[in-house]
């Protein structure tokens, strides 16, 4: 497997640990924040255990204000029960981009946001990876974050094939997909365009785009090889029925398409 090309980077800067603060003195940045879940909040109040409420990781900036980074919900359910403090981690120094990638850095190693959420406070916070993602999908007329004609809904998927092949492939992914089956919710299946992008990233040097897309057409349209993707990996088991297994399906597939009518000696091992 690829070693991930990009990474999430700080500066150094203080941090004060065990820092007792005010709720009432907490601010929310929701570009450098998943989006605040009320009914979340509410549940955490109804079962709070004070003494377990840990510390929240907080931002202090150079006006003096604070703002929380990681432990919005458990602010929010101090603030509903009544309770005036919590213990918090406090980073300073950081700019609000800082804040964003010190939200991520955190959360890989914990509980993680919604890809989606990742991906916004990633932009905000100018991280390589989502920054070359946002990119290629306006490059492509794209959005990111649900399925249509303009839009891919496989956000995990995408920064998948950025991280492990880099943006050019993603780049020359959506072009073959979209020469292959045009311009449809249906080409920006995330499957179909895990499959592509993991044929491009292992054999990309040795294929020609134009002629991938031609024999990908000539094998159905996207909705035929989403079924067939699907129809071949249940037949693997449980253990084959999850996304990775289905993107391997489909690079396969791809593999198939390719080695069409080509002699022996040109064809690619899946």
């Amino acid at each position: 497997m690829p070693k991930a090309r990009y990474s999430f980077e700080l500066p150094e800067h203080h941090v004060e640990y065990g820092v007792e603060v005010s709720i009432k003195d907490l601010n929310i940045d929701p570009q450098a924040q998943r989006t605040l879940n009320e009914r979340r909040a509410q549940n955490i109040a109804t079962n709070m255990v004070p003494e377990a409420i840990g510390s929240v990781i907080v931002s202090k900036r150079t006006d003096g204000d604070l703002y929380i980074v990681d432990g919005q919900h458990r602010w929010r359910a101090c603030a509903l029960e009544g309770i005036p403090t919590i213990m918090a981690e406090v980073h300073h120094g950081l700019t609000q981009a800082q804040e964003a990638i010190l939200f991520l850095i955190k959360n890989r190693e914990s509980h993680k946001p919604r890809p989606i959420d990742e991906y916004q406070v990633g932009l905000t916070g100018g991280v390589p990876l989502f920054v070359d993602t946002d990119r290629i999908l306006e490059k492509h007329g794209l959005t990111l974050g649900s399925t249509s004609t303009n839009g891919v809904g496989a956000v995990s998927g995408v920064l998948q094939i950025v991280d492990r092949y880099g943006a050019s492939v993603f780049d020359r992914t959506l072009t073959v997909a979209e020469e292959a089956w045009g311009r449809s919710a249906e080409t920006w299946d995330g499957m179909l365009l895990g499959g592509i992008g993991m044929f491009l990233g292992r054999w990309g040097d040795l294929a020609d785009d134009k002629e991938l897309a031609r024999k990908i057409q000539s094998m159905g349209v996207a909705g035929k090889w989403r079924s067939e993707i699907l129809s071949q990996s249940s037949r693997g088991g449980f253990n084959n029925s999850g996304t990775g297994s289905r993107v391997t399906t489909a690079y396969r597939l791809v593999v198939t398409a390719w080695n069409r009518n080509r002699k022996v000696e040109n064809r690619i091992e899946a």
